[in-house]
């Protein structure tokens, strides 16, 4: 299980199975799957009937979005984004890195009738972005590890503030404050775990499957409320207490890298590619393409650098251009969460659905090399660097 829980060996997993969707959609399997896809699986005696596509974007992404939440809450509490001063720079450079992809998607799709696909090339895939590092970044300074770390968590964040408010219509409103009770019951039961029941395995077994049960519960009630499904991860990740949230975190690590997003990852990349000349392709396409690699790296660039006009002088972390447009490349590896949007943003229109799920594989997979790219030439950079360091102190210690 720990290979699993390897960034590299999740990035690899990822782009695997998004390359065997494409591939596998594109053979004579292709329909079979597709209806397979397509197939509606209910719960007996519930409302709950969701195609077998769905019950993986909608239930077993919650999963995924409930670790990243976790995560998101210790960062805040101890971790890169504790403090005002740790997260500014972080967070304009993130909001440069929204702002302009989703400029550049509007100005692409000006007048075509698709403008609300804008929140697609605004993501970045946080496990994808800090695989290219592992695998590219060694002697990466930590300054720049912990900036890219602090944009990619920011980002998420928008990502969600971005599903929970402009992909929710005519919500329930019944149902979310029923939801809401849930959320707060199961942090309550979280910090059972902190206290006698973390002596007492019985006890902690009860309160485990108590929590599982009001989880359940609760992502049931969001999905039924017209929410997208996968808040019920986010918000039952901020409620659970820290040390606990931590401790399912990783054990959860190997289920989200080995199953959730590369099952998601092949699900959304199960598309038919189009028979048609470049010129026939919608502008949503065009749109994505050029916005998620060129978009990510000029507004995460541009941000990054007027952020360094903000604090005391001598607390700004020195980040060089070159650094930038490296963080910029990492941001613009969309994937999950792109192709989340993407299938939330053209639900009515299932051909630019297609075209917007090949656009974000093409954007993320062109991110994906001319990060590597420049993640390499700056790790060697500063090998280099340090190897003259080194020579230098030792020739003063030998003329010493």
């Amino acid at each position: 299980m720990t290979i699993i829980r390897s960034e590299r060996v999740a990035a690899v997993l990822l782009l695997v199975a998004a390359a065997l969707g494409l591939l596998a959609a594109n053979t004579p399997l292709g329909p079979a799957l597709m209806n397979l896809q397509d197939a509606h699986l209910a719960i007996p005696g519930t409302p709950l009937d969701l195609s077998v596509g769905h019950w993986i974007s909608d239930g077993l992404l919650a999963v995924f979005f409930f670790v990243v939440a976790v995560e998101l809450k210790n960062e805040f509490a101890v971790g890169q984004l504790n403090s005002v001063s740790k997260a500014v720079r972080p967070a304009i450079a993130a909001l440069g890195g929204v702002a302009v992809p989703a400029l550049v998607y509007l100005a692409i799709t000006a007048g075509s009738g698709y403008e609300g696909g804008w929140p697609i090339p605004t993501a970045t895939d946080i496990a994808f972005a800090l695989g290219v590092l592992a695998v590219f970044g060694k002697g990466i300074p930590s300054r720049l590890r912990i900036f890219i770390l602090a944009l990619a968590i920011l980002d998420d964040i928008v990502a969600i503030l971005i599903i929970a408010v402009f992909f929710t219509a005519d919500p329930d409103l019944l149902l979310i404050a029923c939801a809401a009770l849930g959320v707060v019951a199961f942090g309550l039961l979280s910090r059972l775990l902190r206290g006698a029941a973390a002596e007492r395995p019985a006890l902690r077994v009860l309160v485990a499957v108590a929590m599982v049960a009001v989880a359940l519960v609760t992502w049931s009630l969001v999905y039924l409320s017209g929410v997208h499904a996968t808040i019920a991860g986010v918000a039952l990740g901020l409620a659970m207490a820290r040390v606990p949230g931590m401790h399912v975190r990783h054990a959860l690590e190997p289920v989200t890298n080995g199953v959730v997003l590369p099952l998601f990852a092949f699900s959304a990349a199960l598309v038919a590619i189009p028979q048609v000349a470049p010129s026939e392709l919608a502008a949503p396409f065009w749109g994505i393409l050029i916005a998620l690699p060129v978009g990510k790296v000029i507004g995460i660039t541009l941000g990054g650098w007027l952020s360094g006009f903000v604090g005391p002088r001598e607390r700004r972390p020195h980040l060089t251009l070159q650094g930038l447009i490296t963080a910029g490349a990492l941001g613009g590896v969309g994937f999950t969460v792109s192709l989340l949007m993407n299938e939330l943003a053209f639900a009515n229109s299932p051909e630019v659905a297609d075209e917007g799920t090949l656009a974000v594989l093409l954007g993320s997979s062109i991110s994906i090399v001319l990060a590597a790219i420049l993640v390499s030439r700056l790790a060697a950079y500063y090998r280099r660097l340090r190897m003259l360091r080194e020579a230098a102190l030792q020739a003063r210690a030998a003329s010493a």
